[in-house]
């Protein structure tokens, strides 16, 4: 193997590398079940890890949490290094901070509802234009009064809030439906019963515990569990989603660094992208387009490179395609695709070989100098150095003992949304109490007199709209502002 700098990907014609400088430039990962490409996500975080690039990847599957612990001797990985000449081949692991947004096999993972935002949520919930207008109403509410958005409890009080005061709120943000509200509520009982209601909450995830290195200089390998995630599919894409909106929205630009500030896998990325509205996916290219200026690499891995929309495809420069197998006429449209993406090898048909690539076998075609892509390379894939599968209870237990623990475990719940609607109805009860208390004291006074004066009090419908206008005009007297995904910025 000939010394390069960059990460070692494997054997082709040539030996095959990724250039750390153009890693920002993105990448793909594809090929159907059973053909490697977690073997290759693998390799490749090992390589970013190992020149000091953080990783963030979700463990679908169960089987990457061996990527902390060194990988056992196995006969079939040792003849492969050396078919490759890999002479300084050897089993070691890598530092790993584990996530679960369960709180289960890693620390918990969360963000508020005001940084989730009106847009993320509403595709959580699968809600309707409608159903989103009413949710862009609770948000926009809650920012002119200063009302913090936490966790689960605010945004279900910020929601009956809307929900009890519709006819009020409609003169000054637009009509809100009942049913519109009710369909939300129902959302919002389904979500919980699936447990997404632990993802909301503080203390929320500060990004810069996913960009740590360790003494050595190594990147830590923040790895989510994410197989009791997969049970809902939109919480999984949404979350992952939002993770990458907050990186765009919070890290200052660095152009082109010598090497990415962080890598971020999207493991079954055709999840992102299903059923997604078209407002939805403009704003997932646009990110994914300026993202690379903040130094974020983004590596999208999937069965079937049409998974991903064109806009997006277009900017993934660096790519693994895995063997695909073409069955059906869509199927030989696939491969078609997928090699026609590649710069043409005149020794090979890409679209031939990619049907009979073996399991660890790809084409590979990654960046050169000034961001050409190179020619495409019939590549044996390199053997990864740590544990191909997963952990015992107790290895994971030693690694959550780490720099993170304690900091995430115990939740934090401040004065926000819910207590001080709470506070404000109880008020607006007594304030009720008391008015009617009058109205009944004039009343009695007019029989008393015999005089018909009429009373000029405001009913109770004008009192909590003038109130409602009051605090909204003096109350905490600060303005939200949200970024390109309705998330907030800080």
């Amino acid at each position: 193997m000939t010394d390069n700098p960059g990460i070692y990907i494997g054997k082709g014609q040539t030996d095959v590398f990724l250039s750390p400088k153009l890693a920002n430039r993105h990448g793909l990962i594809a090929g159907a079940t059973g053909t490697g490409k977690t073997v290759t996500l693998q390799i490749l975080a090992e390589g970013f890890s190992e020149i000091g690039v953080p990783v963030f990847m979700a463990d679908v599957k169960g089987d990457l949490a061996g990527m902390s612990v060194p990988g056992s001797s196995h006969p079939k990985l040792e003849e492969r290094a050396r078919d490759i000449g890999m002479q300084d081949y050897t089993y070691k692991g890598f530092p790993a901070i584990f996530w679960d947004l369960f709180g289960e096999q890693g620390h918990p993972i969360r963000t508020t509802i005001s940084d989730m935002g009106p847009l993320l949520l509403s595709r959580l919930l699968d809600l309707n234009d409608t159903q989103e207008g009413v949710m862009n109403i609770a948000f926009k509410l809650a920012d002119d009064e200063g009302l913090l958005l936490l966790d689960f409890k605010d945004l279900r009080s910020i929601i009956n809030f809307v929900g009890q005061n519709a006819k009020d709120l409609t003169i000054q943000y637009g009509n809100v439906s009942s049913a519109s509200v009710g369909a939300i509520q129902r959302r919002l009982l389904v979500l919980e019963q699936q447990g997404g209601e632990n993802f909301f909450g503080e203390p929320a995830l500060d990004l810069n515990d996913l960009m740590r290195t360790d003494n050595n200089g190594h990147g830590y390998i923040s790895i989510l569990a994410a197989d009791k995630l997969m049970l809902n599919p939109k919480l999984y894409s949404t979350f992952l989603l939002w993770l990458l909106a907050e990186l765009f929205e919070q890290l200052p630009e660095v152009g082109d660094p010598e090497k990415p500030r962080l890598v971020f896998f999207f493991d079954e990325a055709h999840l992102l992208f299903d059923d997604a509205p078209k407002a939805l996916l403009d704003k997932v290219e646009q990110v994914v387009r300026l993202i690379r200026s903040k130094g974020v690499g983004v590596y999208f891995v999937t069965q079937n490179p049409m998974d991903v929309p064109n806009d997006v495809l277009g900017q993934l420069g660096n790519r693994v395609q895995h063997g695909l197998r073409a069955f059906t006429p869509k199927d030989k449209k696939a491969v078609k695709a997928a090699a026609d993406t590649f710069r043409a090898n005149p020794d090979f048909d890409a679209s031939e070989v990619i049907t009979r690539l073996g399991v660890g076998h790809a084409l590979v075609s990654t960046l050169e100098k000034k961001g050409i892509p190179g020619i495409v390379q019939q590549v044996m894939v390199r053997p990864p150095c740590s544990r191909m599968g997963t952990i015992s209870n107790t290895e994971r237990q030693a690694k959550l003992n780490g720099p993170l623990y304690g900091r995430y475990e115990k939740t934090v719940d401040r004065l926000s949304a819910h207590e001080l609607l709470l506070e404000r109805t109880k008020k607006q009860e007594l304030a009720d109490k008391r008015l009617a208390e009058e109205e009944a004291r004039d009343k009695l006074e007019r029989k008393q007199t015999s005089r018909g004066r009429s009373s000029n009090r405001q009913g109770v419908g004008e009192a909590m709209l003038k109130s409602l206008v009051r605090s909204i005009g003096s109350g905490l007297g600060r303005k939200i502002v949200r970024g390109i995904l309705g998330s907030l910025l800080k």
